[in-house]
């Protein structure tokens, strides 16, 4: 038995665990990588090696610093549909693989850089590495039940905050060095990155590939092997064999050889949701609370060593809202939780606008108002964490066919990319301009979410991702007549046996 067989040797519970844990490892540095930048802009040597200010460590140049960090988004749009489209022919596992090596060697480039280019071209290269690591979600999905879909993922995403939150902690500990004059304070915050993608890179592929991706490429006895090994002692065989039809049916029906298999799939309209979803999750204002959280809590009046400190305490309480998110989204649903998100944040950013405001017009009060201007911070990451944090990566793996869920996912991706790329590059200029009204902006952009989910998004709680095929057989982009063919189509292995008979009469 070889090395990628090992899996074999497990049981399904060491199975399902081996695949969080791995998975958990992949989006610890995917989200080490969002949260790195802030502690690395806030050491003055690295300020003055890239040229964006003094050497006393003051920003003087916000469009430069903001592209440096916004050009990481770039990468992750050249990777992430080269990404889906390798996942989807040679597999999750191995597409996870190609990305960790990326990833490695962007880390090391980072961490060695000598200019303002070299950096561009780093960062370049980690987001592809990034992009490909996106596949993880696909994975966890697939391999997850249908009861269990959004709270499995939900748990692996508290690695993202945990890896915002070591990050922020990292670069508080690291700015005692030398008072924070050391090259090793940033160098060392770009080099530890490394360590998550080459225990991937060594580990992932031990795991298994998903059920679904054996049956898209006609590997169905292995399919029914890993799926009844999967479930084996939290299902009974009736439900994995059922699920087992539902995805051999669904694979066949996928096939390109498939005359039909174009029609009636709303691709288009999927790839659209998936894309501005994830634009919309990335103006909530969330990176700008992430990435320039240390900008904010100096114009609360806090002393930089404060910033660096409640900097990681706001990023630490993001892991409370992903687990609060596993427990909700199952429930309540992905509709219910975005539109909730929504409401609680357009609240919290109104007052936090509100209080930043009190703040900047009566500095000599300054300390009054900051206690409040951090509660409304942390109740913001909270909000956020428990739900838009993870049902906006979640929703792109679920509503794709197998054979393109990858590639599909790839559009959630590059939405994510395209939003928090323009925003970190937005964020440093609109606080400098209109400093904390930008506050009411964000409120009122996440007002508007709510009636666009409402009306646009599909529920796909407790629903196979088979059976969630339903929901765009209909060319209505309302979330009421999709629901109204999910009723009528819903029932996968009965809509194939009338479509396969009705091609053969």
């Amino acid at each position: 038995m070889g090395y990628t067989t090992l899996w074999k040797r497990l049981s399904p519970s060491q199975v399902n665990l081996a695949i969080q844990t791995f998975s958990l490892v992949s989006v610890f540095f995917e989200g080490y990588d969002q949260g790195v930048m802030g502690g690395v802009n806030a050491s003055p040597n690295y300020v003055a090696k890239v040229g964006i200010g003094r050497p006393d460590g003051t920003v003087t140049d916000t469009t430069h610093q903001g592209g440096l960090v916004s050009i990481y988004y770039l990468g992750c749009i050249l990777g992430c549909f080269a990404g889906g489209w390798l996942a989807d022919r040679i597999g999750r596992i191995n597409g996870l693989f190609f990305g960790s090596l990326f990833a490695l060697v962007g880390g090391a480039l980072q961490a060695s850089i000598q200019s303002s280019d070299f950096m561009l071209g780093a960062r370049v290269v980690t987001g592809i590495g990034t992009a490909l690591t996106g596949i993880t979600p696909v994975l966890v999905s697939e391999v997850s039940p249908a009861k269990h879909r959004g709270g499995y993922p939900g748990y692996v995403f508290i690695a993202n905050y945990l890896g915002i939150s070591v990050a922020y902690w990292l670069s508080f500990g690291l700015s005692f060095i030398n008072h924070g004059y050391s090259d090793f304070r940033w160098r060392f915050l770009l080099a530890f990155q490394c360590i998550p993608a080459l225990v991937l890179a060594i580990c992932v592929k031990a795991l298994p590939h998903s059920p679904r991706y054996l049956a898209a490429v006609g590997r169905n006895r292995e399919a029914r092997e890993l799926l009844s090994h999967l479930r084996y002692d939290k299902a009974m065989q009736n439900e994995i064999e059922q699920e087992y039809l539902e995805i051999v049916a669904t694979a066949q029906y996928s096939k390109p050889s498939t005359p039909k298999w174009k029609v009636g799939q709303s691709l288009g309209r999927r790839a659209w949701l998936c894309l501005f979803l994830q634009t919309m999750a990335s103006w909530t204002g969330i990176t700008a609370v992430t990435a320039y959280s240390p900008v904010l809590l100096s114009q609360a009046g806090y002393s930089s060593i404060k910033q660096s400190g409640l900097a990681g305490g706001l990023n630490t309480i993001g892991i409370v809202g992903t687990i609060i998110s596993a427990q909700i989204v199952d429930r309540l649903g992905r509709r219910k939780c975005l539109m909730l998100g929504s409401a609680v944040l357009f609240t919290v950013e109104l007052i936090a606008g509100a209080v930043y405001e009190g703040s900047r017009r009566h500095p000599d009060r300054a300390s009054t108002y900051a206690p409040a201007a951090v509660a409304m911070l942390f109740l913001f990451h909270l909000g956020y964490a428990a739900t838009w944090g993870t049902v906006a990566f979640l929703l792109p793996t679920e509503i794709f066919p197998s054979d393109l869920r990858a590639q599909g996912n790839g559009f959630g991706i590059t939405g994510w990319a395209i939003g928090v790329g323009m925003t970190t590059l937005v964020n440093p200029i609109m606080f400098d301009s209109i400093k904390s009204r930008s506050y009411f902006l964000l409120a009122g952009l996440n007002l508007i979410w709510i009636p666009i989910v409402y009306l646009f998004y599909p529920e796909t709680c407790n629903r196979s991702l088979e059976s969630i095929e339903a929901l765009f057989s209909t060319p209505s982009p309302f979330y009421w007549d999709m629901e109204l063919a999910y009723r009528l189509h819903g029932d996968v292995v009965v809509e194939r046996d009338a479509e396969k008979g009705g091609e053969e009469s």
